[in-house]
């Protein structure tokens, strides 16, 4: 018998007598309402509509035991914009449920592919899902398909091919064949096997449908937009003639002064924000702060790179070099998080406001091609102003961007002997607008003339004594807020 504190959301109706009492009590007692047909709720506040939505799939497993998630609803897994749904069944019909229309399209049963979801329903493998999607379907009378577009699924081929490389995408195929030849999807497949051919490039790439996947099929894919952004960028630094701030303070202990503010500053302009004596407990104590032990490796991982002249000295010689160093410095700095995947680039989207970053499959591609314009600027100013950007605009990490990118530009000015540049929490908005006046309106001036005031306030502190460091920067306005004051320049 149910105790009313302990009822599931969702119960069924059943042919056992004893299960027939059971909820006719509890609906007697005000303790469950009926929803629609077998479907009972210990809910007794939110819609019905909410209800189902919420519990779906529970649902069809329990009513429609071993249906199939399929067709597009195998890729998306949830309700269509027509708010559809599509399984294999082993009859073919619509059924109304919540507003959801579940279409039954007959058809086999789970394989030993397809993956169990709730109670008794199971999701179509991807090979499966891929399949499905590449047979011909009409138009139903909604004016909807249960098969999504081919670029979707090249798409999805794309992703398999970017994480499992060739043989894992080659292993897809193996796999798909032996389901096509289970549920006699022989033409489907046909399609399939063209498309996989024609990203590996064994097939033409006029059988492809995605600029996406027909971009992969002629090499690396990229973000078109952010390299012709980047070519803007690289033009106007080779237009702009930059002074050569040699370093003046080279003992360890200035690298080693230096290196706590720029951790402490690039961390503060993420939002991890710390008062200065937290931060000297992290970095020389190795303290963690207590309910903030994620921001409290974010600056100890932070300072631990940017005070390794040796590491920072480790220059990208080729596109390759690049993506190791970019990975291994990522894995550093985010190594207290691993749920943001240290040192791997990002599998989903990510945005800040407005601005949607570069899409995952196209992180490497667009590294890539930036690497050409970045290789032939010569001053080293030139290319951390540059390296910097790509690296911001690309957003190739889940989290960390920030304050990668910034390591990679001073990393440049190290390899150049010149005065690396940290970004103080009252010059932050300067730094936030003018980055994004480049994204936005690609207008890189005011991007390049705020590096470069910031790299002249940098070349300007006196760096061997912290303490007197320190005051240099309370004098100059450093840890103010934007809307507190205005960098001082030239008032150390």
């Amino acid at each position: 018998m149910f105790k009313p504190n302990d009822l599931p959301e969702i119960l069924f109706s059943s042919s056992n007598p004893q299960r027939s009492r059971q909820l006719g009590r509890l609906l007697k007692e005000g303790l469950i309402r009926k929803i629609e047909g077998r479907i009972y709720t210990s809910n007794l506040e939110e819609e019905e509509a909410v209800i189902v939505h919420r519990n779906l799939f529970y649902i069809i497993g329990q009513l429609y035991p071993n249906a199939v998630l399929s067709y597009r609803s195998a890729l998306e897994v949830r309700p269509t914009d027509k708010d559809n749904i599509y399984l294999t069944y082993s009859y073919t019909d619509t059924i109304k449920l919540g507003g959801i229309h579940l279409k039954l399209i007959k058809g086999s049963g789970p394989l030993e592919a397809d993956h169990k979801m709730n109670g008794e329903l199971y999701l179509a493998s991807l090979e499966r899902a891929c399949l499905e999607n590449l047979k011909a379907s009409r138009k139903g009378k909604d004016g909807e398909r249960r098969a999504l577009e081919a670029r979707v699924i090249e798409e999805r081929l794309i992703d398999i091919l970017r994480i499992d490389g060739e043989e894992g995408l080659n292993i897809f195929r193996d796999r798909a064949r032996g389901i096509a030849e289970e549920l006699g999807f022989v033409k489907a497949y046909q399609k399939l096997n063209q498309k996989i051919g024609a990203l590996l490039s064994t097939k033409p790439s006029k059988l492809l449908r995605s600029p996406q996947a027909i971009a992969t099929s002629l090499g690396v894919p990229y973000d078109p937009f952010r390299v012709d952004l980047f070519w803007k960028l690289f033009a106007a630094l080779k237009e702009q003639r930059f002074l050569y701030r040699t370093e003046q303070s080279v003992s360890n202990e200035a690298f080693q002064n230096f290196a706590f503010f720029e951790a402490y500053f690039s961390n503060y302009i993420e939002g991890t924000e710390f008062r200065l004596e937290e931060a000297k407990e992290i970095v020389f104590e190795g303290r963690m702060i207590e309910n903030r032990t994620g921001d409290s490796h974010d600056m100890k991982g932070t300072y631990e790179l940017v005070s390794n002249p040796f590491e920072l000295r480790k220059s990208p010689e080729t596109y390759e070099t690049l993506l190791n160093i970019l990975q291994r410095r990522h894995a550093v700095i985010m190594r207290g998080r691993p749920d943001k995947r240290p040192g791997q680039f990002k599998q989903r989207s990510n945005r800040a406001g407005d601005t949607l970053f570069v899409e995952p499959a196209l992180v490497r591609g667009t590294l890539k091609q930036a690497f050409e314009p970045y290789q032939a600027l010569e001053h080293p100013l030139a290319r951390a102003i540059f390296m910097m950007f790509i690296i911001s605009e690309i957003h190739p990490f889940e989290d960390g961007n920030g304050r990668i990118a910034r390591v990679m530009m001073n990393a440049e000015l190290v390899q150049g002997n010149l005065t690396k540049i940290i970004v103080p929490t009252v010059y932050r908005e300067d730094y936030i607008l003018a980055l994004r006046k480049l994204t936005r309106q690609q207008i890189p001036t005011a991007y390049i003339k705020m590096m470069d005031i910031a790299q002249a306030y940098s070349h300007d502190l006196r760096l061997d004594d912290f303490e007197d460091l320190l005051q240099q920067l309370k004098r100059t306005n450093a840890f103010l807020e934007p809307e507190e004051g205005r960098l001082l320049l030239g008032e150390k």
